[in-house]
């Protein structure tokens, strides 16, 4: 939000990201302000987050009240540190208390990459979920966030729910759709919701539902038209009635090749550069070896880019992580702007496109 409003209008032609996924990690941005400069500024969640889980599933509130569990949630997480009374101030996306505020913020954000995006630009937003409290797993929203439950009615049965979220314990939290919902209500294209399939999913330790192995990645668009080169990402052609491709027709009308069709006599004629981009990307998860944190694999967002952009544009990515964005990008001969919170991220980036930071 700081260097955003920093870059010339409609200078970008493609931004390729993926923002901080709802209540699933603290990137370690803060700073803190005031107290005592030695304190450690930790707070022990262990027995609070077990009374927590106990009074969400039924088996009692664990000695706590209420009020008691939401002060300390705020004292741990958002406010103040609870041993000396430092004030805690962070700029990081992903830590917010409701999906409402969470999605305000999103939309703020990509109202800025609006302004900077060319007329004919596009945004391809990676996106995953998580689960309100109450379920053991990678993929769960913060203990502290769902604790503030009160008691509703739903099938005659007595059932636990977020007051301020009206989220559940173990309710997806449908935070993809939510965003790309909003996005779209504030005047976005929505023309695409893809799924990046995983081969190699991270294991759950889950018996109630099945692991997680797919995330989203959204297509949106400024304008009804926009620039998309098909042709750059096409898939290999299968034809199920023949076992090899000798013989397939050539596509007669230019103004057609975007498809496959009949001819006037119901043959198929296939495009000879493949068919057109399927909506389900198989791509396995692709560690890099400085960050702890999930990157992007480099298969994921080759055909954004190559779909997204011509040689020689722009392309943005505002949470650039350890730049994988930036690295593709220049790769396939474009030019590259990351924004990046985190100083350490940022210097994995410098290092991986071998760029100098503050020139990417």
């Amino acid at each position: 939000m700081d260097i955003l409003p920093t870059l010339d209008a409609e200078s970008v032609q493609c931004c390729v990201t993926s923002p901080p996924y709802w209540g699933l990690r603290d990137y370690g941005t803060a700073a803190w302000e005031g107290g005592d400069a030695g304190c450690d500024h930790k707070f022990d969640t262990s027995k609070f987050e077990a009374d927590a889980y106990k009074y969400v599933n039924g088996q009692g509130r664990g000695g706590k009240s209420l009020t008691s569990w939401t002060t300390r949630k705020a004292s741990a997480f958002h406010v103040n540190c609870s041993k000396c009374g430092a004030q805690r101030i962070d700029s990081q996306l992903g830590l917010e208390s409701t999906p409402e505020e969470y999605l305000t913020r999103m939309v703020a954000v990509f109202r800025e990459v609006w302004r900077v995006l060319k007329p004919d630009g596009t945004l391809w937003v990676n996106i995953g979920d998580s689960y309100a409290s109450g379920e053991v797993g990678r993929h769960d929203a913060r203990s502290e966030r769902a604790i503030e439950f009160g008691c509703v009615q739903m099938d005659g049965k007595r059932q636990q729910q977020n007051l301020r979220t009206g989220l559940k314990p173990k309710d997806l939290c449908m935070m993809p759709a939510r965003v790309a919902m909003a996005l779209q209500a504030d005047g976005w294209y929505l023309r695409s919701d893809i799924i990046w399939h995983k081969p190699n999913p991270m294991p759950e330790s889950v018996t109630d539902r099945p692991t997680k192995s797919h995330e989203y990645i959204f297509l949106l668009a400024k304008q009804q038209k926009y620039y998309y080169d098909a042709d750059a990402i096409r898939e290999a052609q299968v034809d199920p009635t023949r076992n090899d491709k000798t013989g397939w027709g050539k596509v007669a009308d230019a103004s057609r090749s975007q498809t496959n069709y009949a001819n006037n006599n119901n043959d198929r004629i296939y495009n000879p550069n493949g068919r057109n981009k399927r909506t389900v990307w198989t791509v396995t998860t692709q560690p890099y070896g400085e960050a702890h944190f999930a990157t992007f694999p480099e298969d994921l967002i080759k055909p954004c880019i190559m779909a997204g952009s011509r040689l020689g544009n722009t392309v943005l990515d505002p949470f650039g992580g350890s730049g994988t964005t930036g690295k593709v990008a220049l790769e396939l001969g474009r030019k590259a702007i990351l924004i990046e919170l985190n100083p350490k991220y940022a210097e994995m980036a410098t290092k991986r496109t071998n760029v100098t930071a503050g020139m990417l």
